[in-house]
């Protein structure tokens, strides 16, 4: 990863793009991927679509997702404390104690979730996070207070924390569920590019608005472009972290490799020239069932218009809609590799 690829990943993960509120976001990846691309689109709801080579009528798909999980604001009481409700899958366990930003119109409050000390809970009676009992604290004794420094119901609330770099081989922070598939698209968009690769179709690289509540963003993209052919890309749980059930789970490990899902939504010719691919370039992977479906873009994609040949490629991850996601550097190259030697199969 050269200096100016590593300088967007840091701006772009750490940049807070909510769902719904992905805009900011978008505006980071777009810039960056303006010299690779010929032209772009957006939609009403806005999910960016970069685009090489527009005037082909056979369009191929690339695609991450650019929403992430955060919070909104549900309820302000007499005392100035805010209560939440989901925006996305977030996850109430992880929250007491956490720092966070409330977005107003005007700029971003900083706030805390708080929570009883040790010292006054009673052992016997032990409370457990819920949405019940979490509310954030901003420094202020009333709702007016809280109200002059423009925080109101529907407020969106992201949390603190930002990446780094874990003992030279990871990446950790909050969000790599899947900004970090916004940038290995990206990259493979600079790769053709720095390669004068001509493409004989229109590749379409495509990042999804509001996946976390349900694919939305991807359903309506697909139907404005019509693809005829999707590769997606998210990530999956790492299942050797401790507390996991590989019977149940499967077996994925960071740093073995892309993961290649077979499963109802994946169609089983571009899966196998994934495999066909990995196998031909030497690039690691591993395999992955789904029941019924994926749970990713790749099922709003395949179920599109008349029906989308789709395909999976998935970036082991550790601790999933946590705020320390954690990724191996290695399994982000293997990705972008296998996307990009994937078209290359394509053009054939």
């Amino acid at each position: 990863m050269d200096k100016k690829s590593e300088n967007f990943l840091f701006n772009y993960l750490n940049n807070p793009s909510p769902t719904g509120f992905e805009s900011s976001g978008q505006s980071i990846w777009l810039e960056y991927l303006k010299p690779y691309i010929s032209d772009y689109i957006s939609d009403t709801y806005g999910t960016i679509v970069g685009v090489i080579n527009p005037k082909s009528n056979y369009k191929v798909v690339i695609e991450a997702h650019a929403d992430e999980i955060s919070w909104f604001v549900n309820y302000i009481t007499d005392d100035g404390f805010i209560y939440v409700i989901r925006n996305g899958g977030s996850d109430h366990q992880i929250a007491p104690s956490k720092r966070v930003n409330i977005h107003t119109e005007k700029e971003i409050i900083k706030g805390v979730f708080g929570w009883p000390a040790i010292h006054v809970r009673d052992p016997k009676k032990e409370e457990i996070p819920s949405l019940k009992n979490l509310f954030i604290d901003v420094g202020c004794s009333s709702k007016k207070d809280v109200e002059k420094l423009g925080i109101h119901v529907g407020c969106v609330i992201t949390f603190d924390d930002e990446l780094i770099t874990l003992n030279k081989n990871y990446f950790t922070g909050r969000a790599l569920d899947n900004r970090i598939g916004g940038f290995m698209i990206a990259e493979v968009a600079k790769r053709i590019s720095k390669n004068k690769i001509n493409l004989d179709f229109g590749l379409y690289i495509v990042n999804s608005v509001q996946e976390e509540i349900g694919l939305r963003g991807a359903q309506m993209i697909a139907e404005k472009i019509k693809p005829n052919v999707a590769i997606v890309t998210d990530v999956t749980h790492d299942t050797n972290s401790p507390m996991y059930n590989k019977k149940s789970d499967g077996d994925v490990k960071c740093g073995r490799g892309p993961g290649l899902t077979f499963g109802p939504a994946v169609q089983n010719n571009l899966l196998k020239l994934l495999i066909k691919t990995a196998k031909k370039n030497k690039i690691p992977y591993q395999l992955i069932a789904a029941s019924r479906s994926t749970g990713t873009d790749t099922d709003a994609f395949a179920y599109s218009n008349d029906g989308v040949p789709s395909a999976l490629i998935s970036l082991p991850l550790k601790y999933m809609h946590t705020t320390v996601e954690t990724v191996h550097k290695d399994d982000i190259e293997n990705c972008i590799e296998l996307i990009y030697h994937s078209i290359l199969e394509l053009k054939k």
